[in-house]
Order: structure tokens, then C-alpha cells, then sequence
């Protein structure tokens, strides 16, 4: 029997690629029908028409529709609401905003209140097999130490809203687990393509090679801090092919899995190698944290680096992230999570192709 999904999210990358891998696959797909926001119409249609471009997608089986997850009924027209309602056996609620900057407000209206009613919208589906939550392994906030996957609720503060809201979303959608068949997946920081390198901007981690090519005339280059903290970086294609993977098999359901490097580097060791990798220099000097912090208050150089100050929290937060759960559910399908070392040249090469017209705002998945 061929599936039905539904994503919010759309035309947003998560969601466009997920299509992608589910057709790559081979899962039986009756229809997608693909939520985005009413203002977002024509970014839809573009992104829709690349998908026509890619050999493997039916095009056919895909549908637009116009929604809002802030609103009752995810703001459905009332015979669209009907259908899906009706039809769907996979929901992916991939909407959020993901930008570490973001107001409070604006934050908590989408990732809280849109998860919130997407809940509820859930619980008048008759067909549904599978509900996936993307969350982030960052719902820690500033917990250190080991992070296990069965764990959540903590009182130690986050290091921005982001995490804030999505800690409270993910809440909110534990407390269903009871109630619908949940799939939680939490990702690390995305880093491009392992294969390709290929990334829709250079964010996250990206903000060390933008710095490094800043300066890559300097006949120093200096270590900011002791870097001990380990940061999590995981390629985009990882977490797709895991996130498709766990949300098909029976054993995905009622888990929560950390989509995170299971034998990740330190903040110093990553540093080092996209040094040596980039520019071929071996940094030297370590500089104190505080003047970093310091000189990213200022938004000539935040913009010139291309580096958003409340990233810098991620190279100093002493976390691990436990994969157990994930490792043991994954034995078996081929897929792993590679070693940064290994893939590393081919992000350097797509940086260094495309660095003029991809720096952006920081963000994580």
C-alpha cells in the first residue's frame, strides 16, 4: 500500500530534499502534499520546479498547498483539511525558525504554538503510521556532560531562543507519544554533502572558513580559547538518509534519536584541520574567548566575518551527545555518520567555489 505524506516546511530545505530521498528510495508514494505559507507561493513553485528537473522524482504525485502551523487547523482550506486529515500516513513537521538571532516572540509563535497545533490536528488523522518531530540535540541548551537520547527535561538555561523554543516544542510533543506514533529526530550542526560538499548556505560551522579566508594573507593565525568543548557536526546527507530510514521501520516509533557525530572532534581539533585544509597554516597563539566575544559585538565585523555572535556558544558548551539508540536502530541499513576528516576536502573545494555568493546569516538544523 503506497504512502501519503504530508510536510510542513516547504519550500524550505529540509523538507525539498526529504522528498527527494523518500523517491531515491523507492517508497511507495501515493501523493506528498507539500504546506507552505501563502506568502511564500512562488519560492514554492520554484522549488518545485527543480524538483521536476530531478530524474527520480514524480512530479506528479506532488501538491502545494497553502497553510500556516500557527493556525487552528494548520489554516487549511476546509476540503483540503478534509483530505489530509483523511489520507495522511506520514506527517514530517519540519516548520520552524531556525535562526539563532531570532526574537523570542516571533520564535515561540512558530516552533511552540505551530507544534502545538499541529498536535492537534494529528490526533483527528485516522490513517497515520508516522509522525516525525524534527527537533535539534540542542534542546540541551547549556547542559554539559553526556546527553542520552531518552532525556529532555532539564532546568540549566539555553544559550538562545531557538533552542528555548524547541526545547519547549519538544516537549510538547513527547507528552503525545502516548497518544500518536512519534518519531523524534534531533540533528547536530549541518555541514554540507560529505560526497559533494554542496550546502544551500555556509552557516554553523562555515563561519571558520569564512574567518580563515578573511585572513588567510595574516602571517599568523591564532586559536581562540582552549576549544576543549567537542562540537557536533553531522553532513546533510546523514541526517536525511537516517531521518527517511527511522521514519519507515516499525522500531522508529515512540524514539527519540540523536542524529549527531558519534565520535565527534574537539572545537580546537576542527579549527586546526580547516586551517591546515584551506589556507595550509598551522594556527598558533591561543587568544582568550573574551576577545572574540568582544569584537562580535560589533556588526561591521560580525557581517565581515560572516559570523553571528551567539554561535560562538557552540565551541565552548562541554556536551556529548549519546548515540546509542540511533547506532543500534540504524545496524544494518548503511548508514553511518563519516568521519569529518574524510569529507573535509570536498567541503573545502565547494567553499572555495562558491563562497562569494552563499555567506549567510548562522543557523542550525
Amino acid at each position: 500500500m503506497a504512502n501519503t505524506y504530508v510536510f510542513s516546511g516547504f519550500p524550505g530545505f529540509l523538507a525539498s530534499n526529504l522528498v527527494k530521498e523518500i523517491f531515491f528510495e523507492g517508497y511507495p508514494v501515493d501523493r506528498i502534499y507539500l504546506i507552505h505559507l501563502p506568502s511564500l507561493k512562488e519560492q514554492a513553485l520554484g522549488r518545485l520546479e527543480e524538483l521536476s528537473e530531478v530524474m527520480y522524482v514524480d512530479t506528479d504525485k506532488l501538491t502545494l498547498v497553502e497553510g500556516d502551523i500557527t493556525l487552528k487547523s494548520l489554516g487549511l482550506e476546509k476540503d483540503m483539511n478534509v483530505i489530509l486529515q483523511r489520507d495522511v500516513t506520514h506527517f514530517f513537521h519540519l516548520a520552524a525558525l531556525y535562526d539563532l538571532a531570532i526574537p523570542l516572540p516571533e520564535s515561540w509563535n512558530v516552533n511552540v504554538q505551530g507544534t502545538r497545533e499541529v498536535n492537534r490536528w494529528l490526533k483527528n488523522c485516522s490513517q497515520l503510521e508516522r509522525y516525525i518531530y524534527f527537533s535539534t540535540a540542542y534542546v540541551s541548551g547549556r547542559r554539559e556532560g553526556t546527553i542520552y537520547e531518552h532525556e529532555l527535561i532539564h532546568n540549566l538555561g539555553f544559550k538562545n531562543h531557538y533552542e528555548y523554543t524547541k526545547y519547549e516544542a519538544e516537549r510538547l510533543v513527547e507528552q503525545e507519544k502516548a497518544h500518536l506514533p512519534i518519531t523524534i529526530i534531533r540533528p547536530g550542526i549541518a555541514i554540507g554533502e560529505s560526497s559533494t560538499g554542496e550546502t544551500v548556505k555556509f552557516d554553523g560551522p562555515y563561519f571558520i572558513l569564512n574567518m580563515l579566508d578573511r585572513f588567510k594573507g595574516s602571517p599568523l593565525i591564532p586559536y581562540f580559547g582552549e576549544g576543549k568543548a567537542k562540537v557536533n557536526l553531522v553532513p546533510q546527507d546523514y541526517v536525511l538518509k537516517a531521518t527517511t530510514y527511522l521514519a519507515h521501520v516499525y522500531k522508529g516509533e515512540g524514539k527519540t534519536y540523536h542524529l549527531t557525530d558519534p565520535s565527534p572532534y574537539t572545537a580546537r581539533e576542527i579549527y586546526k584541520m580547516f586551517s591546515e585544509a584551506f589556507i595550509n597554516k598551522e594556527p598558533k597563539l591561543t587568544l582568550p574567548t573574551f576577545m572574540a566575544n568582544r569584537a562580535l559585538k560589533l556588526r561591521p565585523l560580525r557581517t565581515w566575518v560572516g559570523m553571528q555572535q551567539e554561535a560562538l556558544a557552540y565551541f565552548n558548551c562541554e556536551s556529548e551527545y549519546d548515540t546509542t539508540e540511533t547506532q543500534k536502530d540504524l545496524k544494518g541499513s548503511g548508514i553511518t555518520c563519516p568521519d569529518l576528516a574524510v569529507y573535509l576536502p570536498a567541503i573545502i573545494e565547494y567553499y572555495e567555489h562558491h563562497k562569494q555568493n552563499k555567506r549567510k546569516h548562522v543557523s542550525i538544523f
